[in-house]
């Protein structure tokens, strides 16, 4: 199943709750130059959304293509 995980840069505060959410985790989840999370190994996702229905400033949608 393909996965698209986007982030709202303008939301992400960067506070790791994604990350910590995930039950993928490092797999998953990374920070970028910026400090904000970037979904950058989508192939292990199994679309569970926990990351979007954590994220405290909904920045987080995740969709199946």
């Amino acid at each position: 199943m393909a996965v698209e995980i986007i982030v709202n840069k303008n939301k992400c505060v960067g506070c790791g709750i994604c990350l910590e959410a995930c039950p993928k985790g490092p797999k998953i989840w990374k920070k970028d130059k910026d400090g904000k999370y970037i979904a950058y190994n989508t192939e292990d996702c199994h679309n569970c959304k926990i990351c979007a229905g954590r994220c405290p400033k909904n920045a987080i949608l995740v969709r199946r293509l």
